[in-house]
């Protein structure tokens, strides 16, 4: 199927678009497809997904459908959709994003909610974060704009992706409270590690396994950065490397929050109670109930020599 014609007889409104490109992205098993036609045809006429309903039987420029019909033959050929049209919404927060970050996920907003809950439940004039592995800055940004108390490290080993995670705290104006920093997973250098250590070490790493390359999704294997997707053989290398370098990050009573790939709890628990004692262990389960997110504690009187606050 050919993007929609120019010379139609039949008008080319914006209802009647967005109704044709459903039907030739479900044709092309494109997922959500007609959420999809919407941000495309809402990027295209440079304005809200939700204010195309009040132009439904409006029509768009020639300029905008020949935008339109770019952005539908990208997104035929499985481009991911975010990075078509430059944007996408992470805890109501809207975020640049370019194939230089990895795409923010919904199930990626519980490492949000727990940082945010943590900060309740241990009221500070100051919450140090170390966000690790940053990509478009979205966990380290939607916490602080959330949280006034925060204060954040967030690193990544892409200095593209820093480029992209500056602008977006710079758009939610908390790139006063965040310094972005190049570094390689937890190997972080002195001066980036406050007096005491962090109070929360959160992180969204790499744990798609090698073997499991050819089975992802075309959009998601064929353009988002590599780096940010896998984790050595079995998905679990970027783990074994926090696990051992933690100790030197967290402050004792401090949490370490995590994102988990499928079936990987079990596993990547015991990583790390293998190397630290914890004084907790919760796990949460996104809304299709997977085990997404795991929260250790470290005991208050941990015997490590953290520096009093």
């Amino acid at each position: 199927m050919t993007a929609p014609p120019t010379d139609a007889p039949e008008a080319w409104t914006v209802g009647r678009l967005i109704d044709w490109t459903r039907r030739h992205l479900e044709s092309r098993s494109v997922d959500d497809a007609r959420l999809s036609a919407e941000l495309l045809l809402a990027a295209a006429m440079g304005c809200r997904r939700i204010d195309l309903y009040a132009r439904i039987d409006g029509q768009p420029t020639d300029a905008q459908r020949a935008a339109f019909r770019d952005m539908v033959r990208a997104a035929a050929e499985h481009r991911p959709i975010a990075y078509i049209v430059g944007r996408r919404e992470f805890y109501s927060l809207d975020f640049l994003v370019t194939p230089d970050v990895l795409i923010p996920r919904p199930e990626t907003e519980l490492i949000v909610e727990r940082i945010c809950a943590w900060c309740r439940e241990h009221p500070a004039d100051r919450h140090d974060l170390l966000d690790i592995g940053t990509g478009s800055g979205c966990i380290a940004i939607a916490a602080a704009v959330r949280t006034n108390s925060i204060r954040a490290v967030a690193t990544d080993i892409s200095e593209p992706a820093l480029s992209i995670a500056r602008q977006n705290a710079e758009k939610h104006r908390v790139a006063e409270r965040i310094r972005f920093a190049a570094a390689d997973g937890p190997d972080l250098a002195d001066d980036l590690i406050p007096a005491g250590s962090f109070d929360l070490v959160v992180s969204n790493p790499p744990y798609v396994a090698e073997r499991d390359r050819a089975s992802l999704p075309a959009n998601v294997r064929d353009y988002e950065p590599a780096a940010a997707l896998f984790a050595g053989d079995d998905g679990l290398a970027f783990f074994r490397r926090i696990a051992a370098g933690v100790d030197r990050l967290l402050r004792t009573g401090g949490t370490l929050v995590l994102e988990v790939g499928a079936g990987q709890a079990d596993r990547v628990e015991e990583i790390f109670t293998q190397k630290s004692t914890w004084a907790s262990r919760r796990r949460f389960c996104d809304l299709a109930g997977m085990e997404r997110t795991l929260q250790f504690v470290l005991p208050a009187d941990d015997p490590r020599g953290a520096v009093p606050r």
